[in-house]
């Protein structure tokens, strides 16, 4: 058991860490209080010629293309006007009023606005079907939705009679008039705001408002069933967001990278997603951070360069796609693949030396010239730290990453937690970790849940199980399900609680229950989270023994042949895959062995050619895995799984069930009439 005695000096420091903002309060109060520290700093980065945005004549107007800025001032402006006039149209204390946008600045502002009108957020997706935007605001019971534009206005509309809205607000100037009442745009929102703002007043609103208030209803990513609304406390996000702020903030270590108001950030992530919200946007604007939002998710490499960021968050999906683009870029040439895979060795090479040597220094600095510094500016240049959060990042490309002096710091959390429960930090990165849980927070381990004993563990004498969490980051419950909130905590220790030491010398809410994660964690004698899998993705074949799928789909992770794969073999009669190819490096390798492929994937991965490559590298990946864990078949998949045709989540997580129902055949071609599907 890990006690103060003995560990190291940075998570000393961490207890120790005196927050100049004031440690309890609401969101608005947070946002108040760091506006006001920085007034004339930049606030918020956007990009001209992207959206006609209603409010527009308050901002400078940069070229199209080119980014433009607003300080704090003029955004605590926004904020202000916008909740005053969210009041003049009747939306009231604990409303809840959805939020159905893109990432952009106004998200924030209008995010910002409504708590501070003391209203509820729940949050939408924007690629949310018709009968999924009735839903998101018809189980919240809605009073009102902000909405970006006509088209996702549409949605709405189609779906009005179901729900009870009393006013619909477009971030965007429609092309078309509306004859109705309860339609208004953001920028009447503000002038109504600014005609009736009164200090005095606004400040009661935010007095009025209390830690415990419900902020936020974030529903889940619905990879089974219903998406549920986790309810989320100002008190909730304001206290991850101290956690994170004594883990990543600054500290008296001038060359410790640290979010703080010197930082830029990107923001790409879907601010309806937990990660985004509290981190790039809360965690962000309470630290005085300039944030950069990017046009969209096709532009993130050229608005990279624009913005030149010191710091992002994203999904270890975006990170996977950076190294494609590098390794494609390495693919010109022969003597380019070369040199990139001696560098890359370099890489892992430099990360793992606990003390490097002379010789490893000056390949680590001829790589640095030859490929890393090329990384580096793909990033626009300036990039400190990088978070990896939303799901499970592979060990070795964060290692790579890592090695090439681009700080990746994976950590891990859930809507129900705010969402971080623990990430390594700057002074102590491991990849493979999730790193200790984040001072305030305690975790325990139930190890009753599953049969451990064919996990293979990162430490043999490590607590592997359930990880069980509390703090005053974890939600309460989810929004009328009270069954489902039953189900979710136990009032029950398991056991030995390793995750204690991390809480020492800081108060947590005090509540005696524990909120069941889902997750198969492993806890090592240092305190370290390693992920496994999610318990109810564990396979279990004929053989009896528990696979875990995630571990071994990240060993393709850094594999030039496969782009996405799912482990299957639940019931069957031993592990198999679906994989879904690299189309640009099989098209790449046709050329070069003279082999004429059809034009249409589907048809393309039907080649028995293509089978054979793609084996290879699946053969690859078997030799690092048990004998139990061994592929011993697989089916090709012709379409990339995407959000868009629903078999990722906006997060970039899969939607397992909905990849396996689309896939049957596939399935019964690499188990054949001994398929067994799931009930």
């Amino acid at each position: 058991m890990v006690n103060e005695s003995q560990e190291p000096a940075w998570l000393q420091a961490e207890r120790d860490y005196e927050d100049p903002l004031r440690e309890r309060g609401t969101i608005s109060e947070l946002f108040e209080a760091s506006a006001q520290r920085h007034l004339d700093s930049e606030a918020q980065l956007f990009k001209g010629g992207v959206y006609d945005r209603s409010i527009g004549h308050l901002l400078p107007d940069p070229a199209p293309g080119e980014y433009g800025s607003i300080t704090y001032r003029l955004l605590r402006r926004i904020v202000r006007n916008l909740a005053t006039g969210f009041r003049e149209i009747g939306f009231e204390p604990d409303d809840r009023i959805g939020l159905y946008a893109n990432t952009r600045m106004e998200w924030a502002q209008a995010d910002f606005g409504l708590l501070a009108a003391g209203c509820v957020v729940t949050t939408i997706y924007t690629d949310s079907s018709v009968g999924q935007v009735e839903y998101l605001l018809s189980d919240p019971d809605a009073s009102g939705v902000v909405v970006e534009n006509e088209q996702l206005l549409e949605k709405v509309l189609t779906v009005e009679d179901e729900l009870d809205l009393e006013g619909i607000v477009l971030v965007d100037e429609p092309e078309q008039e509306y004859s109705r009442d309860d339609l208004y745009t953001l920028a009447d929102i503000y002038e109504i705001g600014e005609d009736a703002f009164d200090e005095d007043r606004y400040r009661e609103w935010l007095a009025d408002r209390e830690p415990e208030d419900l902020a936020s209803l974030v529903y889940t990513s619905g990879t089974t069933g219903q998406p549920k609304g986790v309810r989320l406390t100002h008190w909730n996000f304001r206290s991850n967001v101290h956690q994170i702020r004594r883990r990543a903030g600054p500290r008296d270590d001038p060359d410790r990278p640290a979010i703080d108001s010197d930082a830029t950030s990107i923001s790409f992530l879907p601010l309806a997603h937990v990660l985004e919200r509290t981190v790039g946007s809360f965690n962000a604007y309470a630290a005085g951070v300039t944030v950069g939002y990017v046009e969209s998710t096709d532009t993130i490499a050229e608005d990279f360069q624009k913005i030149q960021p010191t710091t992002a968050a994203s999904v270890p999906r975006v990170y996977e796609r950076i190294f494609d683009q590098m390794r494609e870029q390495a693919s010109e040439s022969g003597l380019k693949q070369r040199i990139f895979d001696w560098a890359l060795d370099v890489a892992t090479e430099f990360q793992q030396a606990e003390e490097p040597s002379s010789t490893l220094r000056v390949k680590h600095s001829i790589a640095d010239r030859l490929v890393y510094s090329s990384v580096k500016e793909q990033l626009g240049g300036n990039v400190e730290i990088l978070i990896s959060g939303g799901g499970s990042l592979s060990e070795d490309l964060c290692r790579l990453f890592n090695g090439m002096g681009v700080t990746v710091i994976e950590g891990y959390g859930l809507t129900e937690t705010s969402p971080v429960v623990s990430a390594n930090t700057p002074e102590d990165i491991r990849p493979g970790t999730l790193g200790v849980p984040v001072v305030g927070v305690e975790v325990a381990v139930d190890s009753t849940v599953v049969n451990t004993d064919e996990i293979d563990l990162r430490n043999p004498r490590s607590d592997v199980g359930e990880l069980l969490v509390r703090g005053g980051n974890v939600t309460d419950g989810y929004w009328n399900r009270p069954g489902a909130t039953d189900r979710a905590f136990t009032t029950e220790h398991p056991g030995e609680n390793r995750g204690s030491a991390t809480t020492a010398g800081v108060a947590t809410d005090g509540r005696g229950k524990w909120f069941r994660t889902g997750d198969l964690i492993e806890q090592t004698p240092e305190g370290f989270l390693v992920f496994h899998e999610r318990l109810k993705q564990i396979l279990v074949p004929d053989t009896g023994k528990n696979v875990a799928p995630q571990p071994i789909e990240d060993h393709f992770s850094t594999n030039d042949r496969v782009e996405q794969v799912v482990i299957v073999g639940d019931r069957q009669k031993y592990i198999g895959a679906l994989i879904v190819p690299n189309f640009e490096s099989m098209r790449a390798w046709a050329e070069t062995e003279g082999i004429d492929l059809p034009d249409d994937t589907r048809e393309a991965v039907e080649d028995d050619r293509v089978e054979e490559w793609v084996g290879e590298a699946v053969a690859e990946v078997n030799d690092h895995l048990e004998k139990h864990e061994k592929i011993r078949g697989f089916a090709l998949v012709g379409e990339e799984w995407t959000p868009e045709n629903k078999m990722l989540t906006p997060s970039m997580k899969k939607v397992r069930k909905t990849i396996l129902d689309a896939h049957q055949q596939e399935l019964r071609e690499i188990y054949g009439e001994d398929y067994r599907p799931r009930d």
